[in-house]
């Protein structure tokens, strides 16, 4: 009788993993249905010249699109190549960021603006299979995701074949089980009043900057878990050399509890020192002085949490 149950039990146990091993790779470019947003670019030079901004300051888009050395080519006042291929070697696989230069072949020339629009807002690709969920700008207005895509368009197009991702058995997993399409929360704004606002501030640092992203506590799959901006997990591909993004909150444990306002720019102005920080320091001190004092007009708004103090 022992053996029998066992029996039964091994056969129903292979059964299971029989079927989840099918499904996981029948699930793996599952198609998604996404609005197709009312977003066409301009060719106004001052739409351009703001999504350019956003593209190399708030956004941050030249930290995970480019290779090369952005910081160094925009004081030259040479362009960046958004030409993709950065790689986030992470537990479940690589994953290599995508060309978006204005390439017919590699990158992003016969996409329609409305399909680069659904990408970001809703985490869809053109193909309709989902996207990962880095480029949290679901909610960036209508009029800025209107002046970033102008800008793409003016890119000269740069051939440069991205390799797929490289997932591994608990990535393929994941992707076919855990990943969805993630689209606005609530409504998205036509355009916001860009001023020293708390109300600008969190526009920029949720649905631009994504500071909530690193200096928030997340799971091992992404999903929140800890209290807003009260500091993130260890961060970096070499664990000998993280650093954990530190606690925003007013509270007096956190890091800029007692920064001035000029504190808090001048460090911005100041950019990355040290080197293997994961904070695109040399996009965000390309902010404006306006954009700077509304995230700290912001972040002195949001509810204080206790963590331990860091150096």
């Amino acid at each position: 009788m022992i053996k029998k149950i066992f029996k039964w039990t091994g056969i129903v146990l292979l059964m299971l993993i029989l079927i989840i091993a099918i499904l996981t790779v029948t699930r793996q470019n599952v198609h998604y249905d996404a609005p197709y947003p009312a977003i066409h670019a301009s060719k106004d030079s001052t739409i351009i010249a703001t999504g350019k901004n956003l593209v190399f300051g708030p956004a941050h888009c030249a930290d995970c699109h480019s290779k090369s050395n952005s910081d160094s080519l925009i004081k030259l006042g040479q362009e960046v190549p958004l030409s993709g291929g950065v790689v986030f070697d992470l537990p479940f696989g690589k994953i290599y960021t995508r060309n978006i230069t204005s390439d017919k072949t590699t990158g992003i020339g016969n996409f329609k603006d409305e399909e680069i629009a659904r990408a970001l807002r809703y985490g869809v690709h053109p193909n309709g299979t989902v996207m990962y969920d880095f480029m949290p700008f679901h909610n960036m207005s209508d009029e800025d995701l209107t002046a970033v895509i102008s800008y793409l368009r003016t890119l000269k197009p740069v051939s440069n074949k991205v390799p797929d991702h490289d997932l591994n058995v608990m990535g393929n997993m994941i992707k076919a089980f855990l990943i969805k399409p993630v689209g606005p929360a609530g409504e998205v704004l036509k355009q916001i009043k860009k001023d020293t606002s708390a109300e600008y501030g969190k526009y920029l640092a949720i649905n631009v900057a994504n500071c909530n992203g690193c200096h928030t506590m997340r799971d091992g799959i992404g999903r929140f878990v800890g209290e807003p901006f009260a500091g993130g997990g260890p961060m970096g591909p070499d664990p000998k050399m993280q650093l954990s993004p530190p606690n925003l909150t007013p509270d007096s444990t956190g890091r800029i509890s007692d920064w001035s306002q000029e504190d808090f720019i001048s460090r911005f102005r100041e950019g990355k020192k040290i080197s293997y920080s994961e904070m695109p320091w040399n996009s965000f001190k390309r902010m404006s002085d306006t954009e700077l004092k509304a995230i700290y007009t912001f972040l002195r708004t949001v509810k204080p949490a206790k963590t331990s103090k860091q150096s």
